[in-house]
């Protein structure tokens, strides 16, 4: 290299170069996946670090995995020290209080050397059906401390100088009932992240090591350019918002998430010091959880094509108060943290930007990830099934069109299960999947409509758990728009169908089942 610098070429090219392989590890993931909850909904995500976890590319995957990995793999590399990683070792956890998300979602971590150098790390995040805990699916919403929620795994190595640990693997296999698919899925995170090396080896072979290293430091400095630009676009000033969960995962009670974002110039500072304290339910999250709310926010209301690395987050300064809601600490339980808090806290975030920037804030959507899990036995095929999804809603209206339907919003990006699969899959058969008309709220641009799934238990008995939102509180209209209708859980029995609260658990046995459906998103505008 001529200097420690990219022309605006260089740039482009390393750009692209550098995300094309994030993407393709990704894509490998998907095809080599064993679950549905990876190859069908695509709840995945993977991307290229430097060897002490800066951030350098990413896939365009779940906004939510994007947002928190950074940290995660940050301090997990720092945790387990890369004086004491070697060429093809890999390391596995899924630790919430390093800065992951839940249990479910294992990170698996590749390094990558070059002539015998840590020169990258190659990661991926997968949601995996099953990691034990007190019920089917690994997403209790009434544990009450991490320990009911399943197997947490500090950072481990998996692989040691490319050779599988096989009794650590034994290890975490016992403690999880989908023992065959999370084996599988495991092993294509492994397998997706060894492409991703060999493909950063292709570059390093042409680029050298020091072009990497200046073109990643480039990267990261061109984001934060952007970002500062994309932040000056903003009209200053200071806003607070205040937004309830309507549930803790054990009963109704309004949380109070609130967010005070102060725009400078080039510079944002956000502060959820406000927000009440975590709970004895499962709807506490990690502050990495609310740093991701915060950038993917950011590229919300400035410019959706800002560089997702490092860099974004440097012109912007998040508070958050340890032992709260959103900066939730040991042993506080957070498998629906992900799933009700972070969508909540993306609408705190946009109220308060409302105040002092109202053209660039849509109405609210749906709030929820909107997650069932039905799990148990199944006697005919002699193996336990789990199965999980989350469920799209109506998308708030924005000041120049209507919401979307029946989609996924804000953290979140899976796309569904589709229904042959499901009764492919598990003991379920599929009554209804549908748009429900007329949920999105009226205005001069509509909020985008709710959609409701009915699911029965073909034989056995299971237990269900389902969560969602904005069945007590409605998702807000603006600028005289209406709210959103609100969602619905129902439960249907052989004695007959009974409303259930929005966060709820129960058994279901042959020929029962339930229903699900989620809110309409708020209008926009008077209608006319």
């Amino acid at each position: 290299m001529r200097d420690a610098t990219l022309n605006p070429v260089e740039l482009e090219i390393a750009r692209n170069r550098l995300e094309s392989i994030s993407e393709e590890v990704g894509t490998a993931l998907i095809q080599t996946s064993y679950s549905p909850n990876i190859k069908d909904r695509r709840d995945c995500s993977a991307g290229i670090y430097g060897p002490d976890g800066m951030l350098i590319s990413q896939a365009e995957h779940i906004p939510l995995h994007l947002g928190l990995m950074p940290t995660l793999i940050k301090n997990a590399l720092a945790s387990y020290g890369t004086e004491h990683l070697v060429d093809g070792d890999v390391l596995l956890t899924n630790n919430p209080y390093l800065g992951g998300s839940h249990l479910p979602d294992m990170c698996v971590i590749t390094p990558v050397f070059w002539q015998e150098t840590l020169v990258a790390v190659v990661a991926n995040m997968a949601h995996h059906v099953d990691v034990g805990g007190i019920t089917p699916g690994s997403m209790a919403t009434h544990a009450t401390e991490i320990f009911q929620e399943g197997l947490r795994i500090p950072p481990v190595k998996l692989f040691a100088a490319g050779e599988l640990r096989d009794e650590l693997l034994a290890v975490v296999l016992t403690n999880i009932r989908t023992q065959d698919k999370t084996r599988g899925d495991i092993m294509a995170q492994v397998a997706a992240n060894r492409l991703g090396e060999r493909r950063l080896h292709e570059l390093l072979e042409e680029w050298g090591s020091q072009r990497f290293d200046v073109s990643a430091t480039a990267l990261v400095e061109y984001a934060a350019r952007r970002t500062r630009s994309a932040i000056e676009q903003l009209p200053d000033g200071t806003g607070t918002f205040t937004d309830y969960l309507e549930h803790d995962g054990n009963q109704e009670n309004p949380l109070a998430i609130t967010a005070t974002v102060e725009v400078a110039g080039d510079r944002l500072t956000v502060d959820f010091s406000e927000t009440t304290d975590q709970v004895a339910g499962a709807v506490n999250c990690s502050w990495a959880v609310t740093e991701g709310c915060v950038a993917y926010v950011i590229k919300l209301l400035t410019d959706s094509s800002l560089p997702s690395n490092a860099g974004l987050m440097q012109p912007i300064e998040v508070t958050t108060r340890e032992g709260s809601l959103v900066a939730a600490t040991f042993p506080a339980p957070v498998s629906n943290g992900n799933i009700q808090t972070s969508q909540r806290i993306v609408d705190a975030l946009l109220g308060a930007f409302q105040q002092f920037a109202p053209e660039h804030v849509p109405a609210a959507s749906s709030g929820s990830m909107s997650i069932m899990t039905i799990g148990g036995f199944d006697h005919v095929t002699g193996q336990y099934f789990s199965y999980v999804e989350t469920y799209g809603g109506g998308q708030g209206a924005m000041p120049d069109q209507d919401g979307a339907s029946a989609v996924h919003t804000h953290m979140t990006n899976t796309r569904n299960t589709p229904c042959e699969v499901i009764e492919r899959e598990y003991p379920l058969r599929v009554e209804a999947y549908r748009i429900v008309e007329q949920t999105g709220g009226t205005g001069e641009y509509s909020g985008g409509d709710g959609l409701l799934r009915r699911l029965t238990l073909t034989r056995g008995t299971a237990q269900v758990v389902a969560g969602t939102s904005r069945v007590t509180t409605l998702p807000w209209g603006l600028a005289g728009g209406s709210a959103g209708q609100p969602g619905e859980v129902i439960r249907h029995g052989n004695d007959g169908d009974e409303t259930r609260e929005s966060m709820t658990r129960f058994d279901v046995r042959s020929g029962e089942g339930i229903t699900i459906q989620t809110a309409g998103g708020g209008g926009y505008g008077q209608q006319q």
